[in-house]
């Protein structure tokens, strides 16, 4: 069994030059892979772009879609990867472009997957791998600088060739990245109140929330069980305040 291509899609955020938009369309088409999503663009010159692309590879090119914010383009997703050459305590489990192909062949196939590819000066910040659910870095022999396009031609190329002979091990459909932020946000919420997580910096004190979570991999209903537990605390703490006759802050 092979990655379903049709569920793969790769996202550029905030890529600089319209020619690195060109060459990475161009690197997934030789791939199999149709969808391209380009966030927040600092030029998105569509001359450029189909130049670098070649005609081969105009339809990716004119189906690509664009968008102004991260979160608002990956929450159709169900399992994003994030691109990096940086690792450390603070990041998430990090895979090699083989593993993590193998890892997709099973996820792809009732779920829809962003390859997420950061600027090509910086990468990311620590606060955009908040949505990604793994992360994999490209080993190189002491020198990480490698270009957008080239970057995205690898790991496409693994995503292309990876096969699995273990069908049992298919993943089901999870919670998208929509699903999940509205179930943060309101953990957040509830656990800020109940003073179990610092209000001074609630994203930090989350973060293992959601490297547990995403490790398991929460299904949609399984999200509104979660939402639902944050309902009821939510309650019984109003509850309690009206009956001690405390006046929350």
């Amino acid at each position: 069994m092979k990655a379903n291509l049709d569920n793969i899609t790769i996202v550029l955020h905030r890529p600089h030059f319209p020619e690195n938009i060109g060459a990475a369309a161009r690197s997934v088409k030789n791939m199999g892979i149709k969808h391209l999503i380009v966030v927040d663009p600092r030029d998105c010159d569509l001359a450029r772009v189909l130049k670098m692309a070649t005609h081969n590879a105009e339809d990716v090119v004119t189906e690509m879609e664009v968008f102004d914010d991260l979160k608002n383009a990956l929450e159709s997703f169900q399992y994003v990867v994030g691109t990096t050459a940086r690792t450390g305590s603070h990041r998430q489990t990090v895979r090699n472009p083989r593993r993590l192909a193998e890892d997709l062949v099973n996820i792809s196939q009732n779920n829809r997957v962003a390859i997420l590819f950061g600027p090509e000066d910086r990468g990311f910040a620590n606060k955009e791998l908040q949505y990604c659910d793994v992360l994999v870095t490209i080993p190189t022999a002491g020198f990480a600088s490698i270009n957008l396009a080239q970057t995205v031609m690898i790991l496409a190329y693994e995503i292309f060739l990876a096969n699995t002979d273990e069908p049992n091990t298919i993943i089901p459909r999870l919670a998208n990245k929509d699903e999940l932020e509205g179930m943060y946000d309101h953990l957040k919420e509830t656990l800020t109140k109940i003073n179990f997580i610092n209000p001074q910096n609630p994203e930090y004190w989350l973060t293992g929330f959601r490297r547990f979570f995403s490790r398991i991999g929460l299904r949609a209903r399984e999200v509104k069980l979660i939402r639902g537990l944050c309902r009821q605390l939510d309650w019984y703490f109003e509850e309690l305040l009206r009956s001690t006759g405390s006046v929350r802050e």
